[in-house]
């Protein structure tokens, strides 16, 4: 009996060893960093203007008597939010999320060995949510920063914060992707993990498995408002390099060279000829832009910009932002079928973005590609500050699901185009074998690429 039971004893406990061996053990990591993670409470003060008022609706009689002579009571209340953040100095500078300290009237720092402290803000960048805060302290444990870089997606990775205001919670997870771009964060390549991140973890470290930071935890996806296994980090050395320039000057400046871009989809490469989807599409230049006078065009795809290639139209805000302005940089485009080189000074992107308004076009005759078209007045060109276009007046088929009555067309392809003749020229040159037409619209105040297909009715 023991015989057939002796086999069955080694492979359990073999499986036990392997198993012991593959999983991580995090509890070495833990007790090094986790003295450096804050708490982080604000608070703010908000002004109570109508309080002492009846609680009543809108259509009461008595409403409109009570908001206009009864006495007001203005009252101040207090409101809090928890986060967390990391000391990266030993005299007390701190990283953490701006969304957690932005426009508080107080910022309290607890420690993990209950020391509390009043922080002092050194600055605020909204554009990467990054803010630098810091306590009269000496002596205290710190991070060390690693290289976002060299993550791998798979690894592991730890988070320590307060969730819910639960005080160096652990949680561990893997890196499911890396450079990730989310909506209205152009200028941070987020690092996405399943680590659960919930309320309260904002602006608190995500270490890699030697120890070292290479994020910080700064917001997740969810249906739900809790985690549902989707968390965005910021890397550091994105959170650094803002740090830095908040410490040093109290505010981030950014590059900027004046353009308008979108993703190069298959259809639109095939249009232009490229062999593979990838670059920024211009769909617009801002006149007097950096871009402007370096001689660049809607129409040009850039691949690299100052040595750093442009693999999608996402990379290159970020790239553009991190140059510093008033320098000289190459930017490799893509222009009719032929790579070129321009030179340009890169610009400052100014602290609130100023965006052009344009008039929608008057409506005013061809039919291809399911189009009706029409060349646009003097007087529409003058209201929308172009030099000449094809306004649609009307759309079917398939054209119909892209384009809009009151569009205009600048260009076809990289070619722009001022009258139906040259728009139906600009067609028929066309290869026989190119499949996709990239038409450059405007539409209100936007103007980006669409793709139809030739042939198409």
């Amino acid at each position: 009996m023991l015989k057939k039971l002796f086999p069955v004893f080694l492979v359990c406990l073999f499986s036990q060893q392997l198993s012991a061996a593959e999983l991580p053990d995090f509890t070495d990591l833990v007790e090094k960093q986790g003295a450096a993670v804050v708490n982080i409470s604000a608070t703010q003060l908000v002004r109570d203007t109508q309080a002492g008022l009846p609680n009543l609706p809108k259509n009461d009689p008595l409403y409109d008597f009570f908001q206009r002579f009864a006495p007001q009571q203005p009252q101040e209340r207090e409101t809090q939010s928890l986060g967390s953040g990391f000391i990266i100095s030993a005299d007390g500078y701190i990283l953490t999320n701006a969304h957690v300290v932005n426009a508080a009237d107080g910022i309290t720092v607890r420690l993990t060995d209950k020391r509390e402290f009043k922080a002092k803000m050194i600055g605020v960048d909204k554009r990467t949510d990054v803010a630098l805060i810091k306590i009269e302290a000496t002596g205290l444990p710190t991070v060390a920063a690693g290289d976002p870089g060299a993550l791998k997606v798979g690894e592991w990775v730890v988070a320590i914060g307060s969730p819910f205001g639960f005080d160096s919670s652990v949680t561990a997870g893997i890196v499911s992707a890396k450079g990730r771009s989310l909506p209205q964060e152009n200028y941070v390549p987020f690092i996405q993990t399943d680590v659960a991140v919930n309320p309260g973890n904002s602006g608190g470290p995500l270490f890699n498995m030697k120890g070292e930071v290479i994020g910080i935890n700064s917001q997740i996806y969810s249906r739900s408002g809790g985690y549902m296994g989707l968390s965005f980090a910021i890397p550091i050395d994105v959170a650094m390099n803002v740090a830095d320039q908040l410490r040093t000057t109290g505010k981030v400046t950014r590059g900027r060279i004046g353009v308008t871009i979108q993703e190069v989809t298959r259809e639109l490469a095939d249009s232009f000829g490229l062999s593979k989807a990838s670059g920024a599409l211009i769909s617009s230049i801002e006149k007097g832009s950096p871009a402007d006078k370096a001689g660049i065009q809607a129409s040009d795809v850039i691949l690299a910009f100052d040595g750093k290639p442009v693999t999608a139209s996402a990379d290159l805000p970020r790239i553009v932002a991190a140059a510093r302005p008033g320098t000289k940089v190459v930017v490799q485009l893509w222009r009719k079928g032929v790579v070129k080189d321009v030179s340009l000074v890169v610009g400052e992107m100014p602290t609130e973005e100023i965006q052009a308004q344009a008039a929608e076009p008057a409506a005013s005759n061809v039919d291809r590609l399911g189009l009706s078209l029409s060349e646009l007045t003097p007087a529409q060109k003058d209201e929308l500050g172009v030099k000449g276009g094809l306004l649609v007046n009307g759309a079917k088929g398939s054209a119909a699901m892209q384009l809009a009555r009151g569009d205009v067309i600048l260009a076809v392809n990289a070619t722009e185009v001022y009258t139906l003749e040259q728009f139906n020229n600009a067609l028929e040159q066309m290869p026989k074998t190119q499949r996709n037409v990239a038409l450059l619209v405007r539409r209100g105040d936007t103007t980006s690429y669409i793709t139809l297909k030739l042939g198409d009715k």
